[in-house]
């Protein structure tokens, strides 16, 4: 009987195996150090610790006396908030609103080569809205941007491990 439930947990895991799933390991980049420029955005706290906490060999430097170490740039411009109304009850109170969250960024190297040129990562959420839980409205929506922050710092760490040497 053991041995008959092992058979069918080997041929019901088959798939998988064929599929070529595996999980997504420590992002490799195709440059050695990155001199992250300080903005004036949100995500560079997030960034830092995401690229540290990536693993592998990037040497990662945030302090301007550094730059010149580095062997590429990643400037952050700016990031803009947004919060729009969607939707209204009939007697003109907010029933919905839109959140975005955008980062313009770009990737050089030391001598003027651009490796992602400027780009633009936006995210938005929609969420409900009552004047009558207006503070755990609040709550939620700090926390809808902070899922959106984490998740364009995840967006951007994949666009620097894709980004190729220019030609």
């Amino acid at each position: 009987m053991p041995r008959r439930r092992t058979l069918l947990a080997l041929l019901a895991a088959a798939p998988l195996a064929g599929c070529g799933f595996h999980l997504r390991g420590a992002p490799e980049f195709a440059f050695s150090s990155l001199y992250l420029a300080p903005g004036g955005t949100s995500l560079n706290q997030p960034l830092i610790r995401t690229l540290q906490g990536a693993g592998g060999r990037l040497l990662l430097y945030t302090d301007p006396g550094q730059q010149a170490q580095a062997e590429v740039v990643l400037e952050l411009f700016g990031e803009q908030r947004s919060r729009t109304v969607v939707g209204m009850t009939t007697a003109g109170q907010v029933r919905e609103l839109q959140l975005g969250l955008s980062v313009h960024f770009r990737l050089r190297d030391q001598r003027g080569g651009v490796w992602i040129g400027d780009t633009r990562l936006a995210r938005t959420e929609d969420v409900s809205y009552s004047e009558s839980v207006s503070l755990a409205k609040e709550s939620e929506e700090a926390l809808l941007y902070r899922n959106m922050q984490t998740d364009l710092v995840q967006q951007i760490v994949r666009r620097l491990a894709a980004a190729k040497a220019p030609r």
